[in-house]
């Protein structure tokens, strides 16, 4: 399920998609970029990501980020149907790839593993911040928001910005319109618009926020 394909104002390209995979199938080979960053965030199953020869059983909310260069595939290492959202990107800037690396270089990271932040508001997983091969920085936490709560005041910033609704029930004010979203919604954000994200459910809700500059 293709959600986005295109240029913006910072990448060359960006394309989101959904994937679904059979037990033991893989979406294609094991395969490398040389100019592309792709991140995958597991919505259902258990997936096995191999990235660089270093292989990690992911599950649900589970994460795995694999600079340029850097050999990866996915398997659907469960019984049952899995899918994850993958989202892929190439930059007007050219790759780094020694920044890249000296970084940390690429992740692979279940959902458990980052420290949870209590908040006023509910939690935070912060699952990176730093340099990447593409990116001076790259920022994606998870945020959990109590019922009611609005994740912060209507703001702007230069970064782009990716929203993945994970559970719950979401209001997103995108300038000087709302729109409703739910559990698998993907929104983006460019640069310099006004934004703020409100919990219209009953429970608490769960959203992915990714920006890079």
């Amino acid at each position: 399920m293709q959600f986005m394909d295109g240029r913006t104002s910072v990448l060359a390209n960006i394309e989101a998609h959904l994937t679904t995979l059979e037990p033991g199938k893989a979406a294609h080979p094991p395969h490398t970029h040389t100019n592309q960053e792709e991140l995958i965030i597991v919505k259902e199953g258990l997936i096995n990501v191999t990235i660089k020869g270093k292989t990690k059983l992911l599950s649900a909310g589970g994460v795995a980020y694999s600079i340029p260069g850097d050999e990866h595939g996915a398997v659907n290492a469960g019984k049952s149907k899995a899918s994850y959202y993958l989202v892929k990107y190439t930059t007007l800037t050219p790759v780094d790839a020694q920044r890249g690396e000296k970084a940390g270089g690429s992740i692979l990271m279940n959902w458990n593993e980052p420290t949870v932040e209590k908040t006023d508001r509910g939690q935070r997983r912060q699952f990176y911040n730093r340099a990447t091969s593409l990116f001076e920085k790259f920022d994606m936490h998870a945020t959990t928001l109590n019922k009611g709560m609005v994740s912060h005041l209507p703001h702007t910033h230069k970064q782009e910005e990716i929203i993945l609704v994970r559970t719950g029930k979401i209001s997103m004010q995108i300038a000087d319109k709302h729109y409703a979203a739910t559990a698998g919604d993907i929104i983006f954000l460019s640069t310099g618009v006004l934004h703020a994200l409100e919990n219209t459910g009953n429970d608490a809700c769960t959203y992915f926020a990714f920006q890079w500059q």
